[in-house]
């Protein structure tokens, strides 16, 4: 007798345009990162980003700026399509995706968010 595993739910479909406001937004945030490669790619990708600011503040060339842009959106698009298997939110929600951002990397930092 053969066995076979049912694959995982789908994910809801929820629309990132549909709320309207940003407490309501974070829980579907989070529920979109609930790869722990993802997580920690975002992670690495906000870290580098400051290190990119301070290196801007630091040096006052303007390349610091992209670079923090590359790694922070990098990182953090290689994790959504590479593992966790989905589109960011920053498609159709920038603000809140990137608010978003920044507070799982604190949530992470404090302990609330695992990585």
């Amino acid at each position: 007798m053969t066995t076979h595993t049912a694959a995982p739910p789908p994910r809801p479909s929820t629309d990132p345009q549909a709320f309207k406001r940003f407490a309501d937004f974070y829980p579907f945030y989070l529920s979109e990162h609930g790869n722990r490669t993802c997580r920690r790619l975002h992670f690495v990708g906000s870290t580098l980003t400051l290190v990119c600011l301070a290196m801007l503040v630091a040096t006052g060339k303007p390349q610091y700026l992209l670079y923090g842009l590359l790694c922070g959106y990098g990182f953090a698009w290689i994790g959504h399509f590479g593992f966790e298997k989905n589109k960011p939110a920053s498609f159709k929600r920038p603000l809140y995706s990137f608010m978003g951002d920044w507070v799982m990397y604190k949530d992470i930092w404090t302990g609330k968010v695992r990585l």
